[in-house]
C-alpha cells in the first residue's frame, strides 16, 4: 500500500520541529487524523495565532503579544538588574523560580565561529545601548555552560570592561538531590569555585 501524499506532507511538517524524528512525526500525523474535527480546527488556529500574534519585544527580545513584553512593561520589576540569555525561552526557567524580579536581554544565540555566528549576528549593540539608556547596574550572564556559551560570556565580559556596570556569571554546581559520584569533573570544579560560606 502506498502512503498518502497528504500524510507524507503532514509528517514532513512535524519532522521540521526540533527533537521530532521521523517516527515521532509519523505518529503525530496519524494522531491528527484520529482527532475530532473541532480539535483539529482549534489546533490549527492555535498555530496560526502563535505565528501571527506573537513577536519579539523590541526592547529585550522576549516574546510578546502586545507592544512590549510583560517584563519590560512591568514597573515593579527591578530595571537595574538584567539577565543576559541566549534565547527567549531561557527566561522561563528564571520566571518559574519566582526569585528573580529584574529584566532580561536576549542575545539571539551564542558565538559559534564554526557555524558562522559572530558578534555581529547577536543583539550586543542594543545591549550596550540599554545599559546606558536604562541605567542597568548589573548584568548577569546566563548563557549555557557549553563551549559556545562560555565563549560568549567571556566575550561580553571583556567588551563590558569599560562600562560602569557590574558583570556576573551564573554559578555552576551540583543539582539538588544529585550524588557526588555521578558528577563530572567540570561540574565539581565549578561547584568548588562557586562555594559559599555557611
Amino acid at each position: 500500500m502506498k502512503e498518502l501524499s497528504t500524510i507524507i506532507a503532514l509528517t514532513d511538517s512535524f519532522s521540521k520541529l526540533p527533537g521530532i524524528g521521523v517516527k515521532s512525526a509519523e505518529r503525530l500525523a496519524y494522531s491528527i487524523l484520529e482527532m475530532k474535527e473541532e480539535d483539529v480546527k482549534e489546533f490549527s488556529l492555535a498555530l496560526q495565532n502563535a505565528k501571527n500574534l506573537v513577536h519579539k519585544c523590541p526592547n529585550c527580545g522576549l516574546y510578546a503579544e502586545g507592544p512590549l513584553c510583560d517584563v519590560c512593561s512591568d514597573p515593579s520589576r527591578d530595571h537595574s538588574v538584567c539577565v543576559v540569555i541566549s534565547y527567549p525561552k531561557d527566561a522561563l526557567a528564571f520566571e518559574k523560580t519566582n526569585a528573580f524580579h529584574g529584566i532580561y536581554h536576549v542575545l539571539g544565540g551564542v558565538l559559534a565561529p564554526s557555524k558562522g555566528i559572530g558578534a555581529e549576528d547577536l543583539d550586543i549593540d542594543h545591549l550596550m545601548q540599554r545599559i546606558d539608556d536604562e541605567g542597568i547596574q548589573e548584568l548577569i550572564i546566563a548563557t549555557n555552560p557549553t563551549l559556545e556559551g562560555e565563549t560568549t560570556a567571556l566575550f561580553l565580559a571583556r567588551l563590558l570592561e569599560g562600562k560602569d556596570v557590574k558583570v556576573t556569571r551564573l554559578a555552576y554546581g551540583l543539582p539538588m538531590g544529585a550524588s557526588l559520584d555521578y558528577a563530572d569533573s567540570m561540574t565539581l570544579q565549578k561547584a568548588l569555585e562557586g562555594r559559599k560560606k555557611l
